[in-house]
């Protein structure tokens, strides 16, 4: 039997990591991404690397129409040479159901089968570590492919998942910066995306003004948060910190309840789940609360330049809940600048409740 490798590509985390090294960012609406351009090079580092042919790239990701159904992006993807498109489906809260299952049968079935020698996984996620046991049992090797972060280093990548694999390899930076952009940006891109990307590149809604923060001046940092000395230059840096809101005609600070200095309360730590808020007194260090509100700037900074009017009124008028598309970039970009997979709790209530004070500040 001829020697082959095979790609298999985990979309979410593939695109969420690239965003990241773009924007600072994990929301992957943030970014415009020549797919066709993307795949091929990701095809030529597998052959260059393994020395073998390619037999297939495996794309997954959860369908985003009704029933698990492919959206438009998706269908091109698939009609790509060499691409299988193997979709799971989105839960009613946005959550992908699937995904990772069809990945491990993927990697069980082919190491079974002797389909492939070299298995390149572009992943991160742990839970496939099982399935990359399988398939090594079966004789095939499964090389870990991961998304350099700004500093070169695998973006996300479970230290369990390394260990069970039989190699780390980084996708070529300049496939990333090449290929995937600010969509924010586009307009005044200068480089040419190949003439089969045109119809595959998601299309711009037209340039805007994102005045919110392009004309922001330099703040002082708040007495009682000190720098994050490292932090990664996201969006939200760039931002620079909040300003203090002041009481109208007072200049006394806003305390927790809205009033003046020497006012007291607890501000409610909203959360996006349908149970009842939880009011807590915090332990976290100043650094902590540095790093959290970098995250919810850089979060809302890269939402609010593409969001339109109505999505706008929407995620307001859903307050304090946060759409699950927002919540889940929140917590993944928080988890990466930590480099822990489960955040405990009290940093999550924190995380949410600075997210709504991003978005009074810069998302309206």
């Amino acid at each position: 039997m001829r020697s082959n490798c095979a790609l298999y590509v985990d979309a979410g985390y593939l695109l969420a990591a690239a965003a990241t090294r773009v924007t600072g960012t994990s929301l992957r609406g943030s970014v415009v991404i020549s797919y066709p351009d993307l795949v091929r090079r990701l095809i030529q580092q597998a052959e260059q690397s393994s020395g073998l042919p390619l037999l297939r790239l495996n794309w997954y990701d959860s369908g985003n129409r009704p029933g698990g159904a492919p959206d438009s992006t998706q269908e091109t993807v698939g009609m790509l040479p060499r691409v299988k498109l193997r979709l799971g489906r989105t839960s009613p809260h946005g959550e992908q159901k699937g995904v990772d299952l069809r990945i491990g049968l993927d990697l069980a079935a082919h190491g079974r089968n002797h389909v492939v020698d070299i298995m390149y996984l572009v992943s991160g996620d742990d839970d496939l570590s099982e399935a990359v046991e399988e398939a090594q049992s079966h004789g095939s090797q499964v090389v870990i492919l991961a998304v350099p972060d700004p500093s070169g280093r695998p973006h996300a990548v479970s230290n369990h998942l390394i260990r069970e694999s039989d190699g780390l390899e980084l996708v070529d930076p300049a496939t990333i910066d090449e290929t995937v952009r600010p969509r924010q940006l586009q307009p005044d891109a200068v480089s040419e995306l190949s003439p089969e990307a045109a119809g595959v590149v998601v299309p711009l809604p037209g340039p805007r003004t994102t005045t919110a923060h392009a004309s922001a001046s330099p703040a002082a940092k708040r007495q009682d948060v000190g720098p994050s000395h490292d932090a990664v230059p996201t969006p939200a840096i760039l931002a620079h910190t909040r300003p203090q809101p002041v009481v109208a005609g007072t200049g006394s600070p806003v305390t927790s309840t809205g009033t003046g200095t020497g006012s007291t309360g607890s501000k409610v730590a909203w959360s996006s789940s349908r149970e009842h808020p939880v009011n807590r007194p915090h332990t976290l260090s100043p650094a902590m609360i540095e790093m959290i509100d970098d995250v919810c700037r850089g979060v809302v900074t890269a939402w609010r330049a593409t969001a339109t009017e109505e999505d706008r009124r929407r995620v307001f008028s859903e307050r304090p809940f946060i759409p699950s598309d927002l919540d889940r970039t929140l917590l993944t970009d928080l988890s990466a600048r930590l480099g822990v997979y489960d955040i405990p709790d009290e940093l999550r209530f924190r995380l949410r409740e600075q997210f709504w004070d991003a978005m009074d500040e810069v998302g309206r």
